[in-house]
């Protein structure tokens, strides 16, 4: 009957609703659900009736259904939201049960047991424990025979109206300061006498010392605000809980309407403030206007003229933001106890409330001593994304840990069903300074590893360009990786290019990069020779059904290889697009040492993929990076940047030619593998 009653009016609804139009329809239906928080409050009469009144409530109900649990195949008694149904029980213990109806017939339940006795309730137990988190925090189970309900008196507030409680019940209660409280419970039943019993329940005040970093989410840390020029500070629980910070329990600043100009907080330290190797502090602040002077001020235990401060302006409304406060210049041989905080310093009080948290102490991201193409701390560039992806944008570094503590950074959104191809780029202001620099160095963060993130660049028009792949090995952590332009034909080159994921369509992952640089890795140290094909020839196992590959005089002796000896690959016409070769070496690579290697390729064609990779004996290690040539026949050398690869004693290098496409019988050599540094 009840799923009767529920559809009923639904199609009743939807036979009207066919007569409006359709966006009256979108509308109407907005928003349908059952009835929410349903509950009942109980009051029964002490004067051996049994009568028992119940009001029950509940979000988004048109009417209550009342089944007492009495008597057999009971008939509901239906009242309307905010009246009250009153029932004559006799002695035993009954389950009310209370159906909320929504306007639309949904339903939503609510039942309580109730007990009905006329003698006076024995076997009291408040059943008081104390939170082992927040030790100002009370649990509440009382307990009773011959009892239908308790009054709860908390002992802290002077004509205290008590919170009443029915059988099974449990209720928290936080006390706001440390002391002995006197807790009280008066049990009541159907009959005119009732039952109390008192317990001390002893709060203690929050005894921890304050140290960095706040958080302020330990309850027995003692956060002893020292508040000044009529500022107000606490802390309490996170009520913006959105963007950057879903922390539960924030720092709280009123600067009310009379407060000075210079109206702040501060919260002292238990040891001195560490400013030996890390010279930031970071601050993540909710204001109700933007543009305002946010200072932070750190001082001496004892001496306020032993001081120093800094001043940011936030940029944010209404918004959590992260601000970095620069104490690279402080004087490191005083000690520094306080940690002082100013919102909207230099205006008096207007009654703003200012939020705080996760102050901690960090170090300054170095000056950059290259190119600095972008570092997204200033002035955004502009974006343009293609493939069907959500625009790019700067936002605050999600996750300023390990090699990334800069304040803010791009933000690509790979949207779901993008094109594999998607990606996103900006503009230079002058052009690539490759002749100085052919390596440049992007910072990447990535939920997943084993992905390729490809770079490119562009000149003007993108009638000239280059493009590098490398499989980045890190998830959920930023990692630098650098790209090798040593192969890109001269140009102005004006465009960075970036995809995230290349060759897989978007699945709403959300990727960051920042800190784009041309650095310089130029070594003194001489390469290492890995493999020169001019001694005893490598055994080379060939896969993916090409032709075996073979050691043979060179082809092409001209340009940067006019050895003797080269290697031959031929990839057989319809072989597979994974399709290589690979030798291995009698010693393991030194790879912690000469992270790249080298390699001189010829090939009939350009702009193909010409994939590297190494493997460890049984191969259960291995780490690959993709370039793409830009040379058609003629020697070109090829640098593999492996500093991303995992700890292992690799002895295997593979090769493998026009990668990704299926064999057509070109003929392709390869010589000279070299470590670099």
């Amino acid at each position: 009957m009840k799923l009767i009653k529920i559809i009923i009016p639904i199609i009743a609804f939807a036979v009207f609703m066919n007569a409006c139009t359709e966006e009256e329809t979108s509308f109407a239906f907005e928003g349908i659900s059952a009835p929410k928080e349903v509950t009942a409050s109980f009051d029964i009469t002490q004067d051996n009736t049994g009568i028992v009144r119940i009001t029950p409530s509940g979000n988004g109900a048109s009417s209550f259904q009342i089944y007492f649990g009495d008597t057999a195949n009971e008939t509901p008694t239906t009242i309307t939201p905010g009246s009250t149904a009153e029932h004559t029980y006799t002695e035993g213990t009954f389950t009310t049960r209370i159906v909320a109806v929504g306007a639309t017939g949904l339903t939503s339940e609510f039942s309580q047991v109730i007990t009905i006795a006329f003698r006076t309730p024995e076997n009291l137990a408040i059943n008081a424990t104390i939170d082992t988190t927040n030790p100002s925090m009370i649990k509440v189970a009382p307990t009773a025979d011959f009892a239908t309900l308790f009054d709860i008196y908390f002992g802290d507030v002077v004509d205290e109206t008590p919170t009443t409680l029915m059988i099974g019940e449990t209720l928290e209660h936080t006390y706001t300061t440390a002391g002995i409280y006197t807790l009280r419970m008066v049990a009541k039943g159907a009959g005119a006498a009732t039952a109390e019993i008192t317990e001390e329940i002893t709060i203690i005040p929050p005894s921890d010392p304050v140290t960095l970093p706040i958080d302020f989410e330990s309850f027995t840390i003692d956060y002893a605000f020292a508040s000044f020029g009529n500022g107000e500070a606490q802390v309490v629980d996170n009520t913006n809980a959105t963007g950057i910070n879903t922390s539960s329990r924030v720092g709280h600043l009123v600067k009310p309407s009379n407060a000075e100009v210079w109206a702040g907080t501060l919260l002292e330290l238990e040891t001195p403030i560490d400013f030996s190797t890390k010279k930031a502090f970071k601050v993540k602040v909710y204001a109700p206007k933007s543009g305002i002077v946010v200072k932070l001020k750190v001082e001496n235990a004892t001496d306020a003229a032993t001081s120093a401060e800094v001043d940011v302006t936030n940029s944010l409304a209404n918004e959590w933001e992260e601000l970095l406060f620069d104490f690279s210049t402080i004087d490191t041989s005083k000690e520094y106890h306080k940690v002082v905080l100013f919102f909207d310093f230099g205006n008096a009080g207007d009654d703003s409330v200012y939020l705080f948290d996760d102050i901690d102490l960090v170090a300054i991201t170095p000056p950059n001593t290259n190119a600095g193409i972008q570092d997204f701390e200033g002035a955004a560039p502009t974006f343009t994304v293609f493939g069907n992806i959500a625009d790019t944008q700067v936002v605050s570094n999600p996750d300023p840990t390990g090699e990334n503590t800069s304040n803010t950074v791009a933000q690509v959104t790979k949207t779901a069903n993008s094109e594999v191809w998607a990606g996103t780029f900006f503009e230079t202001a002058m052009p690539l300074d490759l002749a100085s620099s052919t390596q440049l160095q992007i910072q990447t963060w990535s939920p997943k590893s084993g992905i390729v993130i490809k770079a490119k660049i562009e000149n003007q028009d993108a009638t000239i360009d280059h493009e590098v792949d490398i499989t980045n090995s890190v998830a959920n952590s930023w990692e630098t990786l650098t790209y090798d332009f040593s192969g890109a034909p001269p140009a102005d080159y004006v465009r960075i290019v970036i995809f995230f994921d290349f060759g897989n369509a978007g699945d709403d992952s959300v990727y960051y990069f920042d800190t784009i640089d041309l650095v310089t890795t130029t070594s003194t140290d001489p390469p290492v020779v890995v493999q020169d094909f001019e001694g005893a020839a490598p055994t080379f196992t060939v896969f993916g059904n090409i032709a075996d590959t073979q050691v043979i005089a060179n082809p092409d002796a001209s340009g940067s290889n006019t050895t003797g000896m080269v290697a031959q690959l031929t990839k057989t016409a319809n072989s597979e697009t994974w399709a290589g070769t690979f030798f291995e070496v009698p010693t393991p690579l030194a790879i912690t040492t000469y992270n790249k290697i080298s390699v001189q390729t010829w090939s009939p064609k350009s702009g193909i993929v010409v994939k590297v990779k190494i493997e460890n004996q049984d191969a259960t290690i291995d780490h690959e990076v993709d370039i793409t040539n830009t040379v058609a026949n003629g020697w070109e050398t090829l640098t593999y940047d492996f500093s991303g690869a995992p700890a292992a004693d690799y002895v295997r290098i593979v090769i493998f030619f026009d990668f990704g496409n299926n064999g057509d019988d070109s003929v392709y050599y390869f010589d000279e593998y070299q470590l670099l540094k």
